[in-house]
């Protein structure tokens, strides 16, 4: 199951849309579970072997679980609050800091999408040479064709494309549990050893660990799923607890993929696989059959993903505009329910990014990285607040002052993790996170003509300022070829 599963989750509030904790729950497994676990194996051997694995895991699963709490603390503490990541941005630091949080929001899932048609790509590219990693002038002109369709699926109605998406909720994850059980079976302890420390790797283990947290981000991309769609849920309660189960259960299976295969192949080959990596460690262990199973439910797997995440960014462009933090045109539904204004421009957005993928020299990896670095901004921002209201709630704070020490310990610790991430993620991926948010500020300005307000306060102003020097620093860096896509 995924977010869109249930023909409840339509972008406009209807009496029947009330969704169970299961539903919920379910909700964020689907969402988290997507192209980046096919991918796990190789991203992981490329950068560290079976000790900073076990590290990065401990270390991106605490810090996901605390950003987990902070969205359960959230959806109890101010059940006021709709739309997740972007609304508790604007409540806790206004309207323009809130404005970036819901474009920095969709604009990860668009990018994220463009992963999903590269892997199909690169999956399909095993048996058709010139479809290559996905990234090939022939690859991006198939997965424009299915990005359209999609559309055009999708534009029907949600009830007719979450029908489509319950079909293929067993064979996502059916695949990746049958990978852990054979891997365990052809388990080999001696190649597990000798790939436990990783020392063909320069920079100790903290560099180790460093290199894998932006695959961890994404993988784990979804935790929020539940908190998007919380006006849905038929107790708020339920929101917390969702995406707490849904992780734990998540997590489990992710570091389970990584480290069984480790004892399959030596790191040094299964950093060379092909993605998707998953297949060719199944491979190696049953035969032919094993990487043509794996590939399969991948590309049925990233299809649903696919469509849960659409409908997804298409509700935080609907929900900020009704909000009146998006230009009116993307209030616009159709009779069937479906946003299409804030459709069309979800697709136009994964279509340009499709096109940038010519020009990258790895284009699965670096969708998937510049994907975990937008999320980072809304991610922190959330953190952020809940550390704001456990210092100091307000009066719509539900509950006062009770909890508060564990909140703000809770808080604290997803800021810490988060601000690590950006430090990951390394002056790369922050810049050219920067080119994509700072042309947002257009819209910005759309919505506030519309209403005839001033267009930025003194506080804005700067932020914008940044966020500017930040893109021309990132177009520059792009042009001198200081760094590269």
């Amino acid at each position: 199951m995924s977010h869109a599963e249930s023909p409840t989750a339509s972008p406009t509030e209807s009496p029947a849309a009330k969704l169970s904790l299961l539903t919920l729950a379910a909700m964020v497994v689907g969402s988290m579970v997507g192209a980046g676990v096919f991918s796990l194996p190789s991203r992981f051997a490329e950068e560290t072997g079976v000790a900073g694995a076990l590290i990065a895991w401990t270390v991106a699963g605490s810090g996901m679980l605390m950003l987990a709490f902070v969205f359960q603390s959230l959806a109890v503490r101010r059940p006021d609050l709709d739309a997740g990541v972007y609304a508790y941005a604007k409540a806790g630091f206004g309207e323009y800091l809130g404005f970036f949080s819901a474009f920095g929001y969709w604009a990860s899932a668009c990018v994220g999408n463009v992963t999903y048609w590269v892997l199909i790509m690169s999956t399909t590219g095993s048996v058709v040479p010139a479809l290559g990693d996905g990234g090939t002038p022939l690859a991006t002109v198939l997965s424009s064709l299915g990005l359209w369709a999609f559309f055009l699926l999708v534009r029907r109605g949600v009830k007719e494309a979450a029908m489509i998406n319950r079909i293929v909720t067993i064979a996502k994850v059916v695949p990746i549990l049958v990978f852990v059980v054979l891997a365990l079976f052809f388990f080999d302890p001696g190649v597990f050893a000798e790939n436990f420390g990783g020392a063909d790797y320069a920079g100790g283990l903290f560099a180790q660990v460093r290199g894998t947290m932006l695959v961890t981000v994404f993988v784990f991309l979804g935790v929020e799923g539940a908190s998007v769609y919380s006006r849905h849920a038929r107790r708020r309660s339920d929101v917390g607890r969702a995406t707490v189960l849904g992780f734990l259960s998540v997590f489990a299976v992710f570091a389970s993929v990584t480290v069984v295969s480790y004892g399959i192949l030596p790191m040094g080959e299964i950093a060379e696989l092909r993605q998707p990596s998953m297949a060719g460690v199944l491979e190696e262990a049953v035969g032919t059959w094993g990487q043509v199973f794996v590939s399969v439910g991948l590309i049925v797997s990233v299809l649903g993903a696919y469509l849960a995440w659409t409908l997804m960014a298409a509700e935080v462009l609907f929900v900020a505009a009704k909000d009146d933090d998006m230009p009116r045109f993307l209030r616009g539904a159709s009779a069937a329910d479906v946003p299409v204004p804030a459709l069309l421009m979800t697709t136009l957005m994964v279509q340009a990014v499709l096109v940038v993928t010519l020009f990258s020299e790895d284009a699965f990896n670096f969708a998937l990285n510049l994907t975990s670095a937008l999320t980072l901004i809304p991610f922190l921002l959330a953190a952020a607040f809940a550390l704001r209201i456990g210092v100091r709630p307000d009066a719509r704070t539900e509950g006062g002052g009770r909890g508060r020490g564990r909140e703000i310990v809770v808080a604290a610790l997803a800021c810490a993790y988060t601000v690590f991430l950006l430090f990951a993620a390394g002056p790369k991926f922050v810049l050219v996170s920067l080119i994509v948010y700072a042309p947002a500020t257009l819209f910005f300005v759309k919505a506030r003509r519309e209403q005839g307000r001033r267009l930025f306060s003194p506080g804005e102003l700067v932020i914008c300022a940044v966020s500017v020097a930040g893109a021309a620093a990132g177009v520059t860096s792009l042009a001198a070829g200081w760094i590269s896509l």
